[in-house]
């Protein structure tokens, strides 16, 4: 009797002890903190976590380890005043934690939280390691998500299937892209640029993603594969004798070829293509899949097919898969998917918040019965290309989400996601996605912004509130769809209209920059307060950079108004003070290691295995951030800037000297000589070529320079500073 109770008690020890993924989880967000909260695992139909007290610990349930941090997460920020966000993933918790006075419960029905969208993996995760990649599952896990993206080394399983069919390394070289590209390889938009990647970053990421997907299940997180969805190299129609379909260019880029479902190797070469990804790396229950990703011509190619074709392979690997697809532009299409049977898809409704598929009739992409018999999930893309700027739809966030479990849709409906192109920006806008599923009752913005500033900063403040209740009516309220946020025309190529600075995005403003100018002043006029508040410091930089931004956008306007107007006095005037504010806005920048270039390139080169590795990883880095493509890709593919990055460094080597020659060129003119057009390429890739090392250590203390720069910018404010 004895050894059966000894037994049962080791069990327990082992299942709630060093084994616990959560305890290890707390002692990474501080030494001790382990022993300071209990976790129980209770069995139940839905997903829940609960907060409850016994004697000096907290007391935190739930269904699954993913269920019980999230209740942690929600306990430090809501009990104990702590946000742990991607500007700070570690925390000093107090000797005795607040009591939880009576017990609260959270629950949902909707089963899934997905993260992640393949531009994540190159405009943010491209040259991650170990340390980074555990932050961020650990981020996941505190914020209920148990389904990402993870398709890091995905790239080995590309590399033998080839070799298997026949392909030397030279072939595969052509085909594979480079590290900072791989996301629009994996959705067959291109091939090889960027590329060929040495023997190492083949290993390298195969070890790397062998940690991420231990720790994933550790937690019990699904990760979600790249399945097979008929790409296959654009040469294999002669290599291969393949039969078939092209689906022209993406953005001046040829796309790899399609292969005919028709075609008998195309369940062959499906199976070679599972079998190795089981190989290295296990069987998954979920397979993200896009064919035709973003205008893939279609034509010759019979839709209903193809989808079975793909569908049917997965089915052939993994009986129990489902079929992730992602909801953007024509995908998915109609005819592609409408044949499937009930519980084999799962379809991302990609930007929920700006123009869903689901069935709200307000959006340009309605679908009355939005996708029919298969599953969808509620999604936030909020950000493109990993751009710099506080932007977001609070509003329409919230009570989309709401209608949405209204509407006749929701029967389908199975939970939440968040889709961005680029992440650690604009923490506020995750966390109040993340946490919609865990709250029954509709709120208002306004009511959720206080608790979030109580979380945020570890008190409550009046000045800090009404800051973030500007911010909230203005910067992240957008009311109009549109791609991420307003963008700084600091980056910009430059001339008289500036539309946008991406191809796709906006510079126009679309709230009173007066008004947003009054978050600032709030925040600096409490500052010294909570100078080395991490967070408080983050969000300093962050608001008084957008003011800096939003006024740059107005002096832009002026400067070119004196132009027109022929007055070469403000024009002097004008383009001296906006291309001042450029080296002013990169000053306040390279005081906080999230707005500076050089931990970007530093940490690209630092996983290279060897000098000539640590080049091409800095290429990349360098190259996706500006001109993204060759000349006909970034100039009439519209690819250029479209990763663009207000970073310090960049603004100062990169954004400066681009307005300097204008402003040049266009005195010129003002002096009546007669000056050839820019060539902004020319004049824009040789700093790609460059080796120069950029700081990735802070500059200065953030809030005496902010607090400087604001008044020398603004020296008359209500504020009086």
């Amino acid at each position: 009797m004895k050894y059966v109770i000894l037994v049962v008690v080791c069990t327990f020890a082992c299942l709630f002890g060093k084994s616990n993924p959560v305890d290890r989880l707390l002692e990474r967000i501080d030494k001790g903190a382990s022993a300071k909260f209990k976790t129980e695992l209770k069995e139940s139909a839905v997903d829940f976590f609960e907060l409850d007290q016994q004697g000096r610990k907290v007391v935190v349930r739930g269904n699954n380890y993913v269920s019980i941090a999230t209740g942690i997460n929600w306990y430090l920020k809501y009990y104990a005043g702590i946000h742990l966000s991607w500007n700070g993933m570690q925390a000093e918790l107090p000797e005795e934690l607040p009591a939880v006075m009576q017990k609260e419960r959270h629950e949902t029905r909707m089963p899934y939280r997905y993260n992640l969208n393949y531009c994540t993996y190159s405009y943010s995760m491209a040259f991650w390691d170990w340390e980074r990649w555990e932050k961020e599952i650990d981020w996941m896990a505190l914020h209920g998500v148990n389904m990402p993206l993870a398709i890091t080394g995905m790239e080995m399983v590309w590399f033998n299937v080839l070799k298997q069919l026949g392909y030397d390394r030279e072939a595969i070289d052509r085909f594979i892209a480079g590290p900072g590209f791989l996301a629009w390889w994996y959705m067959n938009n291109l091939e090889g640029w960027g590329g060929p990647n040495p023997d190492s970053w083949y290993k390298q990421q195969m070890a790397l993603q062998h940690k991420i997907l231990k720790r994933m299940r550790e937690f019990g997180i699904e990760p979600v594969f790249p399945g097979y969805a008929g790409m296959i190299p654009a040469d294999a129609a002669e290599r291969l004798r393949l039969n078939v379909a092209d689906p022209g260019t993406w953005c001046g880029f040829r796309r790899p070829a399609f292969l005919q479902p028709e075609d008998p190797a195309f369940s062959k070469i499906a199976a070679l293509y599972y079998a190795e990804m089981e190989r290295l790396y296990g069987k998954a229950r979920f397979y993200s899949m896009d064919p035709f990703h973003e205008g893939g011509n279609t034509d010759g190619v019979d839709l209903e097919t193809a989808g079975k074709a793909i569908w049917g392979a997965m089915k052939q690997a993994n009986p129990e898969a489902v079929w992730v697809i992602q909801a953007w532009q024509a995908n998915p299409r109609p005819a592609m998917i409408d044949s499937l049977p009930a519980g084999d898809m799962l379809v991302l409704d990609l930007s929920s918040e700006n123009r869903p598929m689901w069935g709200d009739a307000e959006s340009p992409w309605y679908r009355e019965k939005g996708y029919k018999q298969h599953d969808w999930l509620y999604c936030m893309l909020l950000n493109y290309g990993g751009n710099v700027g506080m932007y977001g739809r609070m509003d329409r966030v919230i009570n989309s989400f709401y209608n949405a479990c209204q509407h006749p849709n929701r029967k389908t409906m199975q939970g939440v996601g968040i889709t961005m192109e680029g992440i650690e920006n604009n923490p506020v806008m995750y966390e109040l996605l993340l946490e919609l599923p865990w709250r029954k009752e509709k709120f208002t913005k306004e009511e959720w912004v206080k608790g979030y500033v109580k979380a945020r900063y570890g008190t409550e403040d009046p000045m800090l509130l009404k800051a973030w209740e500007i911010m909230a009516a203005t910067a992240y309220n957008c009311p109009e769809i549109r791609q991420g946020t307003t963008e700084s025309v600091f980056c910009a190529r430059p001339g008289e209209t500036i539309r946008s600075v991406s191809s796709w995005g906006s510079a126009q403003m679309f709230y009173n920059a007066r008004d947003f100018r009054e978050a600032a002043e709030c925040m600096l006029q409490v500052a010294e307060k909570y100078e080395g508040n991490n967070n408080f410091e983050y969000d300093l930089i962050d608001v008084v950079r957008q003011t800096l931004a939003d006024y740059g956008n107005g002096l832009q306007k002026e400067m070119v108004e004196a132009f027109k107007a022929g007055d070469k006095s403000s024009f002097g005037q004008k383009s001296r003070e906006f291309l001042a504010l450029i080296l002013l806005q990169d000053s306040l920048l390279s005081t906080r290691p999230e707005f500076m270039v050089g931990p970007w390139l530093e940490q690209a080169k630092k996983i290279g295995a060897d000098e000539k590795a640590k080049e091409l990883y800095e290429w990349n880095a360098r190259t996706q951030i500006t001109v993204w493509g060759n000349k006909h890709a970034a100039d009439k593919g519209g690819l250029r800037d479209y990763a663009h990055r207000e970073w310090a460094g960049l603004l100062r080597d990169f954004y400066y000297p681009r307005w300097e020659a204008w402003i040049g060129n266009m005195q010129a003119r003002l002096d009546g000589e007669e000056m050839p057009a820019i060539d902004w390429y020319e004049q824009e890739n040789p700093w790609t070529l460059e080796r120069k090392n950029y700081p990735v250590k802070t500059q200065a203390a953030p809030v005496p320079t902010a607090k400087a720069i604001f008044r020398k910018v603004f020296p008359k404010t209500k504020s009086g500073m």
